[in-house]
């Protein structure tokens, strides 16, 4: 998989169509919830296998935090790394940002998924969208 930091009209339009199948469509999140005021000022994420777009997040820096959100794989690619791929690269772009510490709200079916690239959950459970999410973290 290539992933692409969004420069371009387009590329955008492919992340929102893989947030809105997995997000919208699978997850039944309601489209006004998924693509919201923060798009603007986010920096974007897409990955492309074979030129289609598969993955897809986004990031912001929010009290000291590269903020990784909206990471999402299509269902028929789950299971490739390609969640893992996402976060590496949102990670290296936090980096780069001069920001040391990552943070996300995981949905709780995900947790063990983070816990396995160093994130620590820091809250309880709370529902985001109609889905039980937690708070983690990562140094």
């Amino acid at each position: 998989m290539d992933i692409v930091k969004v420069t371009k009209d387009s590329q955008r339009q492919d992340a929102y169509y893989v947030r809105r199948t997995v997000f919208v469509e699978e997850q039944h999140v309601p489209e006004e919830l998924e693509i919201d005021e923060m798009e603007e000022s986010a920096i974007h994420f897409v990955g492309y296998e074979s030129g289609e777009p598969v993955a897809a997040s986004r990031l912001r820096f929010v009290n000291g935090y590269g903020k990784l959100e909206r990471i999402c794989v299509m269902k028929d690619q789950r299971g490739r790394s390609y969640g893992r791929k996402m976060i590496e690269e949102m990670e290296a772009v936090t980096r780069e940002y001069a920001y040391d510490k990552a943070k996300l709200n995981a949905q709780t079916q995900a947790e063990k998924f983070y816990e396995s690239l160093g994130y620590v959950t820091i809250s309880g459970e709370f529902m985001d969208a109609g889905i039980p999410h937690v708070t983690m973290v990562k140094n």
